[in-house]
């Protein structure tokens, strides 16, 4: 039976059978198990018939071992991966085969060759996400390097539960030590934080409320519906009072004209372009609802998708369309909506800010990007030849009371997936139950590429919401993925990797 579709199979038949589906089990010991029992692993012929049995039982297990945790990674949300991908049996069945057929026809072991199949063509080839793609190389180089063979007691996760056993027979010892692995594995195992079991839980919450709001639709509430109507019309005329009018442009051109050596003058004018469109979406879209609710005006598909959608307090689909990447609630999305618009009319009559909220604006790059323009221009550089070196500051960024002579401060984003040390300046582990952290204000220092210092550091990628993933749009860039930022680390890059540390502009509430 296959889950194909095919117009001739007879829908009374299907319609009368039960339906069965064949995931991979839960949890790292049972899909350990289960990988050990599945062709051709379970081949005694194939098993055993390695030129190099010792090396290939232990990398062996080490492939099992790595299926298992990018299986089992994608509970975690974007903590785990930023795209949630389908690996299956039978990147795990050629990878395996590969491993077998790379070890008999070589004198000495090819770990790289092997790395670069695995990760990059089999398992690899699923992966659209560069960054994604760097974790899965990164998990593999644990789990298939030279210590894998060379030590008998090999830590596959850094409290040492998880080890790479000798060489041994099958049934007898390879299934016996995977069944006195833990039942329920810790976040440890997938190279996380304690904490990411509680970003799981509230994950698995907030997606089994939404369910049940969309279930209930936000319409009824103990079947009063009159009292669900005059909710949502107080709400309406709420928002309508408060709502900002549109920013005139023509004057902040005026005050603010294109400049040569200030691109920033531009960046403004967009940004309010921007913001206008948003606004008249929403001012538009309230005042048909507001007609609706008297019945002045027959409420379309559209119009009653947001309606119910403010009555469960999330933001209409009618304005996502036009507005910047949120996953805030209707109600916390307007309070950060009118803080943006008076970040710009500040910046219009007081002048600009000596550091800049970066979560601010409606289109992030084009203002990092205003910035490199400002200083290759002014020093006759190529832009593409132009990067930012980071330098981190204090935590406080009301003491900056003046900009920098290049380049601009920044402030306003968040860490998740560990914790800032202020006195050292640099990451730190989590503290318990802490799942995100004030990341300190940052100077984004304009240069050449050329001539950047390497110093230790984690290239940490900046994403504009807590949902990291995004679609490449038409202007080249992601819709979420901002940047990579090298922030100060004592610990190797493959530390906070695996922890799937990120910068993040915006959170959830």
């Amino acid at each position: 039976m296959t889950s194909y579709p095919s117009p001739k199979f007879p829908v009374n038949v299907l319609q009368n059978s039960v339906k069965m589906t064949n995931e991979p089990p839960k949890g790292i010991r049972a899909n350990m198990r289960r990988s050990y029992l599945l062709e051709p692993v379970c081949n005694d012929e194939f098993f055993e018939g390695c030129t190099k049995p010792g090396a290939f039982k232990k990398l062996l297990f080490g492939y099992i071992f790595f299926h298992a945790v990018i299986q089992e990674r994608r509970k975690f949300g974007p903590l785990g991966w930023n795209i949630p991908y389908g690996f299956d049996d039978g990147d795990q069945r050629i990878s395996i085969r590969q491993l077998q057929m790379f070890l008999d026809e070589n004198k000495e072991i090819p770990f790289e060759a092997l790395r670069y199949v695995t990760g990059e063509c089999n398992y690899g080839g699923r992966v659209t996400d560069d960054k994604d793609r760097l974790l899965l190389n990164t998990i593999l180089a644990r789990c298939c390097c030279p210590e894998i063979v060379e030590d008998p007691l090999y830590k596959l996760s850094e409290s040492g539960i998880y080890i790479a056993p000798e060489e041994g027979d099958r049934q007898s010892y390879y299934l016996d030590y995977i069944a006195t692995l833990p039942i329920n594995p810790q976040p440890e195992a997938f190279g996380l934080h304690d904490n990411a079991d509680i970003t799981k839980d509230q994950n698995d919450t907030a997606l089994l409320f939404k369910s049940l709001l969309a279930t209930g639709g936000g319409t009824t509430e103990s079947g009063n519906k009159g009292g669900v109507e005059e909710r949502i019309a107080e709400t309406v005329k709420g928002c309508l009072r408060k709502l900002p009018e549109d920013f005139d442009v023509e004057i902040v051109q005026e005050k603010y004209p294109v400049l040569y050596e200030e691109s920033l003058n531009t960046v403004l004018v967009q940004e309010m372009l921007r913001f206008n469109r948003l606004i008249s979406k929403i001012r538009e879209s309230l005042k048909s609802i507001n007609l609706a609710i008297e019945g002045m005006v027959v409420m379309g598909a559209e119009l009653e998708a947001a309606y119910n959608s403010i009555g469960i307090n999330e933001v209409p689909a009618l304005w996502k369309s036009v507005s910047y990447p949120s996953l805030r609630p209707l109600g916390s999305y307007l309070l950060d909506l009118y803080r943006r618009l008076k970040m710009l009319d500040d910046w219009y009559r007081i002048g600009p800010p000596p550091i800049h909220w970066l979560p601010g604006f409606f289109f992030t790059p084009s203002f990092l990007t205003a910035a490199l323009q400002n200083y290759a221009r002014k020093h006759t550089i190529p832009i593409d030849e132009v990067g930012f070196d980071f330098e981190v500051l204090d935590m406080d960024p009301s003491q900056y009371k003046e900009p920098p002579s290049e380049g601009i401060y920044i402030h306003g984003l968040y860490l998740e997936g560990c914790g800032w040390d202020p006195d050292l300046q640099v990451l730190a582990e989590s503290k318990p139950k802490v799942l995100y952290v004030d990341a300190p204000c940052m100077y984004l220092k304009p240069m050449r590429t050329s001539e950047f210092v390497d110093r230790p550091h984690y290239n940490c990628p900046l994403y504009r919401t807590l949902e990291r993933r995004g679609v490449l749009a038409t202007t080249g860039h992601s819709t979420n993925f901002v940047m990579f930022i090298r922030l100060p680390s004592k610990q190797p890059q493959e530390h906070w990797i695996m922890r799937g540390v990120a910068l993040l502009c915006s959170l959830s509430d």
